[in-house]
């Protein structure tokens, strides 16, 4: 019955190789030199070549040993280099990360989060897909993505979500509006202004819960335009198409001929959250999740300065 080569023959074979010598090659294997002897007359008897020439004197590799030589050292690197490997897969320091996340969470400390992982573990290859909420918590169930970023995402069982931070809403006006001036505005203020909005599709407690601002004070807005990117909802307001609300962090996009106004007395707030799929333990994800938690609590943001 045929033997197969084991690691233990590679290693006292590269020994005894390197050292030329079986006293020498048994002290530092730590092996009396009988049973190390015995291993390599039983390499050589299941390859079917001598690979040393012995005398009483001298140690030597045959030819068939000295090609072996190179080949039984790159076999225990690379068998050493997977374990390593499989090992940092396994403690979440290699692998593919993708991560979901909301447009407007890049104007708050999202980048510092993204680069805090990228520091902390730079052999991960994150992949960053940004989207709306209600997308990434279905890319979260469909196992697209690894953990997401939302803002105030849909209550799902199968997702476990955690708020990283909390900011207030503004209110988004033109420069030609009445109210433009003032430090801060009521919501009723803005009873009769059409609206330029994001879409339902985009998330429903995402539109739902700024609409409740209004709510409070007895009317729903009047959503006359539909866009779905800031940058373009502030420039149709800067248009003179419509006023809006819109997270704190929106201040930070400068738009000419917009301002943003804090709402007064507003208890209401956007949270922007964490969420992962409910049992997913797995060390890559949970090392996103504990540097994204650790980030500082979100201040209110400072405006861009315009150009």
């Amino acid at each position: 019955m045929d033997q197969d080569v084991e690691l233990r023959h590679l290693r006292y074979f590269v020994a005894v190789a390197e050292e030329l010598h079986f006293g020498r090659a048994a002290e530092r294997l730590h092996l009396s030199q009988p049973p190390l002897s015995q291993q390599i007359r039983s390499l050589e008897s299941i390859l079917g070549y001598t690979l040393f020439i012995r005398t009483s004197r001298s140690v030597k590799l045959t030819a068939a040993g000295e090609a072996y030589l190179e080949r039984a050292r790159r076999t225990l690197r690379n068998v050493q280099r997977d374990i390593e490997e499989t090992r940092s897969i396994g403690q979440g320091e290699v692998g593919s990360l993708h991560i979901g996340f909301v447009g407007s969470a890049v104007l708050t400390t999202l980048p510092a989060i993204f680069r805090a992982y990228r520091n902390a573990y730079p052999r991960v290859h994150l992949h960053l897909h940004e989207s709306f909420t209600a997308d990434v918590m279905q890319g979260l169930e469909n196992r697209t993505l690894d953990a997401g970023i939302l803002r105030d995402g849909d209550a799902v069982k199968t997702l476990h979500v955690t708020t990283l931070f909390s900011e207030p809403y503004v209110a988004v006006l033109p420069t030609s509006h009445p109210c433009a001036h003032q430090k801060t505005i009521s919501p009723g203020s803005l009873r009769d202004d059409p609206f330029v909005y994001y879409p339902r599709t985009a998330g429903a407690r995402a539109f739902e819960k700024p609409l409740t601002l209004f709510e409070e004070h007895g009317f729903r807005p009047r959503i006359v335009q539909e866009a779905s990117h800031w940058l373009t909802i502030l420039s149709l307001v800067g248009a003179g198409l419509g006023v809006s609300v819109a997270p704190a962090c929106v201040e930070r996009i400068a738009v000419p001929g917009v301002v943003c106004i804090p709402f007064r007395s507003a208890k209401i707030v956007s949270n922007i959250e964490l969420a992962r799929t409910v049992g997913d333990t797995r060390p890559i994800v949970e090392h996103f999740a504990q540097i994204a938690t650790s980030a500082p609590r979100l201040r209110r943001p400072k405006p861009f300065p315009q150009t």
